[in-house]
This record gives structure tokens, C-alpha cells and sequence, in this order.
């Protein structure tokens, strides 16, 4: 098992019955609207490598449900993605899927540097996330590239040589998850000798941000940033310490929205028009006010302080871009 792994910790299930599997995929669907679309997902591990007679199971399930007819009172389940491992696909695994209504494979690449992976006791290479990319793109799924910040032998420059190269490989969308370190880990255990150092919160934002802008900029949409929240993550018997935080993906794109902002007030400088002591308005596009405004609206603050501006002003509007409209 590599380092950084507890899946009871991180999924919060302790044991596993399949035959609980149908009634919590119903119980799930009774919470959505009558009409709307569902997928079937599996994840907390890694799908393709759990034994070939309880993958095979719980596809059928899954495609049992994608075949009913769907109605006006219920949600209708277009399909299944999974979660799994680079080493964990190949053509035989290619082969069973295409048997059932998969539309999505999300790889947990978590780093595309072969010294980090090896200091993670990962088990694969970055040539095997690149073999398991071609293949599920050859394949015709939908591509997820998952990556991880801060693991051990990790910096800023191979995290960001590990989004470019999920970019390159075709991925349609990623999730960027700085390091939480859970206990009964071998990452615990490298903690307490003194062998890694647990990423803060404001690191680890930092350099999210600077993977996040990456994918951004290749239009590779990111899907999640941090663990989601459960009560297992703030569980301080469960989680030892590391980059974890319910609003840590707010943070991020809070910061991402702020260099934005920040790029647009030296624009202004560069062109002689002086904002100190000023109010500014910047209009950004719909459903960005609260990254624009930042987490407890730090942005608004931190724009104010550096450039000593008497009022800054957010709104939405019509833009697909950020916009600084006026400076009075």
C-alpha cells in the first residue's frame, strides 16, 4: 500500500457488503429530482483491482439500473465511472468494461514524477499512467486525472510537470488533492520520525493554485479541489494533520480569482492610471461572485491593502472573462 493510504479513513466505510450495494444505490437516487440525470459511481479505491467476481457484480448492479426506462419520477441513470489505478488498466480490463455502460475512468496518476512515486512506495511509474491514459482514451471514456500536492520528494515544479502532462495525455477533466495525513498510514509513521513535513494550509493553496491555473489555461475543467468534506475528515482521531479544510477548494479559486485581479490593477499602473485612494469595480461573469470576492471575502481586503484603494467593488454580469470596468 503506498504511504499516504487509508480508504476507511478517507470513505469513511469500515466493511463492505455487496448486498448493501442496490439499496444504497436507490437510497441515493430517492434524494434526486424525478427526471434528472444520475451516474453510478464507484470510488474509494481502486475499482479494476478488487477481485474479477466483485467488480463483474457490482457492474451488473450498476447496469441494471442504467437499463431501466426512466420517468418523470425518477432520476435515470445514464451510466458508471469509476475510480482505479494506472497499473490497474489494460486491455483486459478494457475488454469487461466494454460490456456495460461506462462513461468515465478517473486515474489516480498522483504524480508524473518517477522519484515522487517511488518515495510514495506507489507501486507504478509514470510511463504506466501514461500506457492506462492512451488506453482509456483509445477506448473512447471519458478521461479524470487525479493528482496530489505535496507527497513526499514533491515540489511546486513536478506537481506542475504533472498537470501539464495529464493535460497532454487527453484527460477531459481533473481533481487536485493536497496531501491530508491520516493515521495508521506509513505516512504518519514518516511524520512522527521527522521524514516529512505535513503540508499548511496556506501552502498548500498556493501551489494548488498554480496546478489549477495550468489546467484552467488547457481547458481541462478541475472538478474538485481537497477531499470532500465528511465527518471522518474532522474526525482528530482519524486525521493526523495536513492541508484539510472544507473550503479549501474555495480558497484555491479564491486565490486563482485574486491574481486575476491583481494582474488587472498593474495593468491599470502600466497604462498611467493610478488607483490608490480609489474605489475599483470589477465585473466578472455570472456564478463567480464568490471567487472573486474570495473566502470570507479575503480578496476584497488584501486588493484594498496592497494598492491602498478606498472601496473595491464586485458584480456579475454578461462577461465570460474578468473585467476591471472603472476606477473612480
Amino acid at each position: 500500500m503506498c504511504v499516504f493510504c487509508n480508504q476507511r479513513s478517507i470513505s469513511g466505510k469500515r466493511y463492505f457488503d455487496i448486498q448493501d450495494v442496490r439499496a444504497e444505490i436507490e437510497r441515493a437516487l430517492s434524494t434526486l429530482h424525478g427526471g434528472c440525470e444520475a451516474e453510478i459511481a464507484y470510488f474509494g479505491g481502486s475499482f479494476t483491482g478488487i477481485d474479477r467476481h466483485t467488480m463483474i457484480c457490482l457492474l451488473d448492479i450498476a447496469q441494471k439500473f442504467v437499463d431501466k426506462p426512466g420517468n418523470s419520477e425518477q432520476a435515470h441513470v445514464r451510466g458508471i465511472r469509476m475510480s482505479t489505478r494506472p497499473d490497474y488498466i489494460d486491455k483486459e480490463i478494457m475488454e469487461i468494461l466494454s460490456a456495460y455502460s461506462v462513461n468515465t475512468i478517473e486515474l489516480g496518476i498522483q504524480s508524473m514524477n518517477d522519484s515522487v512515486l517511488k518515495a510514495c512506495k506507489r507501486g507504478h511509474t509514470a510511463k504506466d499512467a501514461e500506457d492506462a491514459c492512451r488506453l482509456v482514451k483509445q477506448n473512447n471514456y471519458g478521461l479524470v486525472g487525479q493528482m496530489m500536492i505535496g507527497l513526499p520528494g514533491a515540489d511546486i515544479e513536478s506537481e506542475k510537470l504533472t498537470a501539464r502532462k495529464i493535460c497532454e495525455m487527453g484527460a477531459d477533466s481533473a481533481r487536485i488533492y493536497p496531501t491530508v495525513v491520516f493515521y495508521e498510514t506509513e505516512l504518519a509513521d514518516m511524520t512522527r520520525r521527522g521524514e516529512y513535513n505535513m503540508l499548511e494550509i496556506e501552502e498548500a493553496v498556493e501551489r494548488s493554485c498554480e496546478v489549477y491555473e495550468i489546467f484552467r489555461e488547457n481547458n481541462v475543467e478541475c472538478i474538485r479541489i481537497g477531499l470532500c468534506a465528511s465527518d471522518n475528515l474532522s474526525d482528530e482521531s482519524q486525521v493526523m494533520g495536513g492541508a484539510n479544510h472544507p473550503a479549501l477548494g474555495e480558497m484555491v479559486l479564491g486565490e486563482s480569482s485574486f491574481k486575476i485581479m491583481k494582474k488587472l490593477l498593474d495593468d491599470c499602473s502600466e497604462n498611467d492610471i493610478f488607483p490608490e485612494g480609489k474605489q475599483v469595480c470589477f465585473s466578472v461573469p455570472k456564478g463567480y461572485m464568490s471567487r472573486a470576492v474570495g473566502y470570507r471575502g479575503i480578496n476584497k481586503t488584501r486588493l484594498a491593502d496592497e494598492y491602498k484603494l478606498r472601496r473595491v467593488i464586485v458584480k456579475e454580469d454578461d462577461t465570460d472573462m474578468f473585467r476591471l470596468d472603472s476606477v473612480f
